[in-house]
């Protein structure tokens, strides 16, 4: 269970029974645990792996949240603590809620990394941006990852994308288009797809939300 406590003028906020540190009040950006708890790995290793997955260096993510290299491989090695202000900073970085890094809570320690329950999965977007997608993969640092992903009537993808990567789908219910190497394919319910290296573009044109669920590799979260 997630709440936060004062002390000293500084915020904390606890991940599964281990506190994160908000030090700012007294200039101190992060605490260092001689014990590495299962928590900060976990946290350490999802920031390892959206670094990756977004072709980042150490050095590179560290200047854009302007701390040291050392400092965040002491984080992505779960050796460190980092502040709500830093998790904030590298949440912003990576094109991540916040609330990313604070899903694990109720997380059973022998599931960790094999099963996510419904209430636990994570979450990008929003209804008022068109999409919401939940990572149902249990960890990043597989060869894919798998995503629920709900679309809003009417939302669309305008401009095609193209990435590095084998994608698939499977359309649970409703309708979606998607157009692949300028090619339109309209799909109900019950279809699938995939493609390779190639540019796409999606849409909802019916009037309820269509949910596919989908598998990239490799991750690109």
């Amino acid at each position: 269970m997630n709440k936060t406590v004062r002390s000293g003028g500084r915020e904390a906020r606890t991940i599964g029974g281990d506190a994160v540190t908000d030090n700012t009040a007294s200039g101190n950006k992060h605490q260092t645990s001689q014990n590495v708890s299962p928590q900060n790995l976990a946290l350490g290793g999802d920031v390892r792996a959206l670094r990756k997955s977004k072709s980042l260096t150490l050095s590179e993510l560290a200047d854009r949240i302007d701390r040291s290299v050392g400092y965040l491989s002491q984080v992505e090695r779960g050796i460190s603590s980092p502040s709500i202000d830093d998790l904030r900073a590298i949440a912003a970085a990576l094109g991540i809620p916040t609330s990313w890094f604070f899903m694990r809570e109720n997380e059973v320690p022998r599931e960790r990394g094999i099963v996510v329950r419904a209430a636990d999965r994570r979450t990008l977007g929003t209804r008022e941006t068109g999409i919401v997608e939940e990572l149902l993969s249990p960890s990043l640092g597989g060869t894919f990852e798998l995503f629920r992903s709900e679309f809003q009537p009417g939302a669309e993808m305008k401009e095609e994308i193209l990435r590095q990567t084998e994608e698939s789908g499977y359309v649970v219910s409703g309708v979606f288009d998607i157009s692949i190497a300028g090619e339109l394919f309209h799909l109900n319910a019950g279809d699938s797809f995939c493609f390779d290296h190639k540019p796409y573009k999606w849409k909802n044109p019916g009037d309820e939300i269509c949910v596919v669920i989908w598998a990239v590799s490799p991750p690109v979260y």
